[in-house]
Order: C-alpha cells, then sequence, then structure tokens
C-alpha cells in the first residue's frame, strides 16, 4: 500500500446522521486526486452511535483512521489531535456536515503544488443567520486590525498546509488557543482559496455562542497585545481627564471665577467610573493570568482513549 499524500481530517461530535453521507461524498471523490488519501476521523466526546457506525465500515477508496477522545475537549484541539495522527505530509481539515466543498481538498492540494505552504479557506457563499454573519464580519474586522493584519476579510473556515507547517504546529501545541490564525502568524507563503460552501443537511451546528465568544477571547488573549495595550492608553486619558478636573476645581475655587458645587451625586459618579475601570482592567489581566497559569501547569490539551485503523477494502 501507498503512503497517503494527502491526510483529511474530520472532527466530528454527534454525527450519526452526517457521517455515512460524508463518508460516500468522499468514496465518490477522491479517486479523481489520482493520489492515496488518508482519512482521520476525530471523536470529540460523541454520545451518538457515530464511532460503532465507523468501526464497522470498509472503507474503499482510502484508508482511514479513528482518533477517539476520552472526553468532549472542543473543536480545535480535535483538530490538532487530527493532524498529530496524520500520516501524511499535506493536511486539511473538513467537518462532518459537508457543508464545506470535498473541492477543498484537490484546489488546495494544486495551490500546495504550486509552491504555497499554506491555503487559507474562505466562504465564498453560504446562507447564515444574521447574527452569524455579524459575529464573523466583527471577528474578522478586529483580527485583522488588532492581531493579524493579514487576516481575510472574510475570515477562514479551514485550512491546507504541507509538511513543513504540519511538523512546525504540532511540535507547538498551544491550549486555548485557535489553529487557525497560530499557523497563520508563522509566517509561511500562503494564499486564500474562496468557495462556495452549502447548507447543513441534518442535525444542529455545534458552534454555539458561548464557543464563539470563548475563541473571539482566546485569538485576543494569544495574539494580541490590544487589550493590555487598552488599558494602559485609558489609564492614561483618564489620568490626565482626572488632573484637568482638579486643576480646574482648584483655580476656580481659588480664584471665585464660579459658584462650585461639590456632593455625593459627583462622589457617586466618580467611584462608579473608578470602580468599573478598575474591574475592566483586572478582567483583561486575569485573562493573561489564566493562560499563563495554564502555560505553568502544562496539562495537556487533549487526553486520546484510543487510535484505531479502520477497515479498508483492498479490492476497492
Amino acid at each position: 500500500m501507498k503512503s497517503p499524500e494527502i491526510s483529511v481530517i474530520i472532527p466530528f461530535l454527534n454525527e450519526e446522521d452526517n457521517l455515512p453521507l460524508m463518508v460516500a461524498a468522499l468514496e465518490d471523490y477522491i479517486p479523481s486526486l489520482g493520489v492515496p488519501v488518508e482519512v482521520v476521523f476525530v471523536d470529540d466526546g460523541s454520545a451518538d452511535g457515530s464511532c460503532a457506525w465507523l468501526k464497522q465500515v470498509e472503507f474503499r477508496n482510502f484508508s482511514a483512521k479513528l482518533v477517539r477522545f476520552s472526553r468532549n475537549f472542543g473543536s480545535h484541539p480535535a483538530v490538532r489531535a487530527g493532524f498529530m495522527n496524520a500520516s501524511a505530509p499535506n493536511c486539511v481539515w473538513l467537518g462532518a456536515d459537508l457543508q464545506e466543498p470535498l473541492e477543498i481538498i484537490g484546489e488546495g492540494y494544486k495551490l500546495i503544488q504550486e509552491g504555497y505552504d499554506l491555503v487559507l479557506v474562505q466562504k465564498n457563499q453560504v446562507k447564515v443567520s444574521k447574527s452569524e454573519e455579524t459575529f464573523s464580519r466583527i471577528y474578522s474586522a478586529m483580527i485583522r486590525k488588532w492581531a493579524i493584519p493579514g487576516y481575510p476579510e472574510k475570515g477562514v473556515n479551514t485550512i491546507f498546509f504541507n509538511e513543513k507547517v504540519k511538523n512546525v504546529l504540532n511540535a507547538n501545541p498551544e491550549l486555548n488557543s485557535s489553529v487557525v490564525l497560530q499557523v497563520i502568524s508563522l509566517g509561511f507563503k500562503q494564499t486564500v482559496l474562496n468557495m462556495n460552501y452549502k447548507e447543513r443537511e441534518h442535525g444542529h451546528s455545534k458552534w454555539t455562542f458561548g464557543k464563539k465568544l470563548k475563541l473571539l477571547i482566546d485569538s485576543f488573549v494569544s495574539f494580541s497585545f490590544f487589550p493590555i495595550r487598552m488599558v494602559s492608553v485609558l489609564g492614561f486619558v483618564f489620568a490626565f481627564v482626572g488632573a484637568l478636573m482638579a486643576l480646574d476645581l482648584i483655580i476656580v475655587k481659588l480664584f471665585n471665577i464660579r459658584p462650585v458645587t461639590l456632593g455625593w451625586p459627583t462622589l457617586i459618579s466618580v467611584l462608579m467610573l473608578g470602580f468599573g475601570l478598575t474591574n475592566i482592567s483586572l478582567g483583561i489581566i486575569a485573562e493573561y493570568l489564566w493562560r499563563t497559569l495554564d502555560a505553568a501547569r502544562a496539562r495537556p490539551v487533549f487526553i486520546i482513549d484510543e487510535v484505531e485503523n479502520l477497515m479498508k477494502n483492498e479490492e476497492g
């Protein structure tokens, strides 16, 4: 058996209805690539029959591997686990819900063959909710302005990269971080691939608002000094304004320019403003301290319960 040229990472969580469709689509598409392909399924703590179904399937046109977590760790740790267990030099990850067109594999591989180390895939057309579209635009704009200037305007949904990027990424796993931003920040030669996405056919997305918010916080805390700098700038601004206000009160009082009204409303306003800024500052600083604590404890990014080679029909 030839060694795989491309590893396709498919993280999933309770996708029993979508996996048969995904596997069937892969069986039809992969022969057109003309190179050996490996598919690494990563179970992120599923409680349905997804794994049982995968174990009884005979794959014809590609080799397959199942990586199982001991519990749910999240999509980015699942993607990292897939890359670490990938045998091929070139890697891409796709969702199990078939929203990403499989043509990403072929188009991405062509760009890698042309000399690019990293291909950033962004959605061109897809029907999404207004809130999801708004969040994506805000996230992309903030990342591009304050974290990574070269971040694509429409965001990055998945990535395709070669062995050079794979080795660096696998040697530097990060807790509470974005795989996409980490790879982009490495500085390898990259290009953008626009693809038209599809709507999800079965089930519902596990990409909840809470997970989106965590990604936003992780992205800034891990890849940007902007929050800390914002705290410093605000501190200087309010200190300067406070000094001017105090100087104004002193001058007005000394020279009796106008009546000065002092009392509890002014005191309460100043206290609320001061305590509010202090708490915001402490919250931002605490995010950095928490990441430092995570790194110091050296807890695993994920725990793999088992890795199993799945059946392949050699006659296929």
